[in-house]
């Protein structure tokens, strides 16, 4: 490849990247996105009480299932606003 072809490539990246990620972090930050958490969380604690696990254990795994979540959440919140800067 030539540097011209390179350069093309890279402009195109350049433009389309920017793009995708915004695309990524709005959809952990829309209300469709806490919906579908919600939803999440709830299925899975239903399933672990219908799995036969008891019901402290579920709270338990719960609440260790939405804090990793969470923590997921706030990572991609802290890349939305370092992209922000940029």
């Amino acid at each position: 490849m030539d540097p011209k072809e390179i350069a093309e490539i890279m402009e195109s990246v350049s433009e389309k990247i920017p793009t995708l990620i915004k695309g990524v972090l709005d959809s952990f930050f829309s209300p469709e996105a806490a919906a579908n958490i919600g939803k999440s969380v709830a299925v899975f604690r239903k399933s672990l009480i219908e799995g036969g696990i008891p019901e402290s254990e579920a709270q338990d795994m719960t609440r260790e299932y939405l804090q990793t979540l969470t923590k997921w959440s706030n990572v991609m919140r802290d890349a939305r606003i370092n992209t922000r800067d940029e």
